[in-house]
């Protein structure tokens, strides 16, 4: 049998106590960020922008980012196929996804729901009058709506390099499936190809380990760039809705989360410590990407099996974006509230519908939210000027939809281990004790 990639971490060296952990460490590089691009703001002088100290800063955000993306497809591969060939049980990989599913719709109907109501009892778009701005770059996101046929022919990839070469993680999965499938079948002729890939995951979770020194620098420019190029303006602007997203996000943290935690019999706080790193640097960044080989080890160790880790938690990047619908229910009732349009509770209720089809499968756009919020707009008459208000302030409503994104994520591993009934116990709480040391 291969050895587990994540076998070396539970024999590795204590970390020393006076380094701060990771966690801390971006936290640091979070407020440090927010100061520098405070201190050494960019300017526009005479209708030419000019660049400060702190937008400079950029690139290295820039490289660490793509540091990130270049171990995500190698490291995803290598854990998918072993982890479906390792078990060489096809049924089982098949009840694993549907129960995978069955969570991911679940939630995502609960936060567009919780989205509807926050956004309809506080009505943060009444009375205000806002110009349309941005208008080019709405016109840049505009794109044709998804039908489910795009959908299901975006699943299939017509090359596996091509996928890996442009990021598409829902197509690397699917391809990791079948080629795990193929695998499983040939039997022991498989066996040097599986030990190959053994050793890819080894050494690719390796590697992230040396990649994530670099994530407290790496947030400390992201932030310090985006302070300095729009000013501490940018988390004031249309500050009633910002706050009502970030306020749901919070509720659905606290109250959603916990309740799965506890149907589940995971303690809360355990499974906060197991998420937290992965989810602070989605939100640092505004990239699940940066935060998934982070995820995958991380709740692998929390007590989840590899085989559900490594299927459930890059298929929830496209099926279970909860922050996402979130902000698409809000968003989408706000512009209407904001252009004076009145919209009965039964036509919101089918743009919700609507919404939990075309949020679907976006993984991967640019701006995937902003472009599922534009057809919206476009399908239900509504002001697309709208998508260009929102422009402004994407960049901070970004970071809270991309981390609770990948902390449902991180909670779908341990629902449907929980469900299978893998999910070793005794694993958690040695993680819990390490973590609280």
């Amino acid at each position: 049998m291969a050895i587990t990639p994540l076998d070396a971490p539970k024999t590795a060296a204590p970390r020393r106590s006076w380094m701060p952990s990771v966690t801390t460490q971006i936290f640091i590089g979070l407020i440090l960020g927010i100061v520098l691009g405070y201190v050494f703001p960019s300017s526009d002088a005479g209708g030419t922008h000019v660049m400060g100290f702190a937008e400079h800063l950029r690139p290295l955000s820039t490289v660490f980012l793509r540091m990130i993306k270049m171990i995500i497809a190698p490291l995803l591969f290598s854990t998918l196929v072993i982890g479906i060939a390792g078990t060489g049980d096809m049924k089982a990989m098949g009840r694993i996804a549907v129960k995978a599913l069955v969570f991911f719709e679940a939630a995502t109907t609960v936060a567009l729901f919780l989205g509807l109501g926050l956004v309809n009892f506080f009505k943060p778009g009444a009375g205000l009058s806002l110009p349309a701005e941005n208008a080019a770059a709405v016109a840049a996101i505009a794109v044709r709506p998804q039908t489910g046929w795009d959908i299901l022919i975006h699943l299939f990839p017509t090359s596996i390099f091509d996928a890996m070469a442009t990021g598409d993680i829902l197509q690397v999965v699917v391809f990791s499936i079948f080629f795990g499938i193929g695998l499983a079948a040939v039997g022991k002729r498989g066996q040097p190809v599986l030990d190959f890939l053994d050793g890819v995951a080894h050494v690719m979770f390796k590697f992230t380990g040396y990649v994530m020194m670099f994530a407290p620098m790496g947030v400390t420019a992201a932030i310090a760039a985006t302070v300095g190029a729009r000013g501490l303006g940018i988390l004031m602007t249309l500050g009633k809705l910002v706050l009502l997203m970030y306020g749901g996000l919070l509720v659905f943290i606290v109250v959603v989360f916990w309740i799965t935690c506890r149907l589940v019999r995971v303690p809360f706080l355990h499974f906060l410590r197991a998420s937290r790193e992965p989810s602070l640097i989605a939100f640092t960044t505004a990239s699940s990407e940066a935060a998934l080989p982070k995820a995958l080890e991380l709740m692998e160790r929390f007590g989840a099996p590899k085989s559900i880790v490594s299927l459930v938690l890059p298929t929830g990047y496209s099926f279970n974006l909860i922050g996402t619908t979130l902000y698409l229910s809000l968003c989408s009732v706000f512009v209407a509230q904001l252009f004076g349009v009145s919209m009965s509770f039964d036509r919101q209720l089918v743009m919700m519908l609507t919404l939990m089809l075309t949020s679907k499968g976006v993984a991967g756009v640019p701006r995937a939210a902003l472009v599922v919020l534009l057809a919206t707009l476009t399908s239900f008459n509504l002001p697309v000027e709208g998508a260009a208000i929102l422009l402004g302030i994407d960049q901070i409503m970004d970071m809270g939809r991309t981390g609770v994104n990948v902390m449902g994520n991180c909670l779908a591993t341990v629902v449907v281990a929980r469900w299978e009934g893998t999910f070793d116990d005794g694993q958690m709480r040695e993680f819990a004790k390490q973590r609280a040391e």
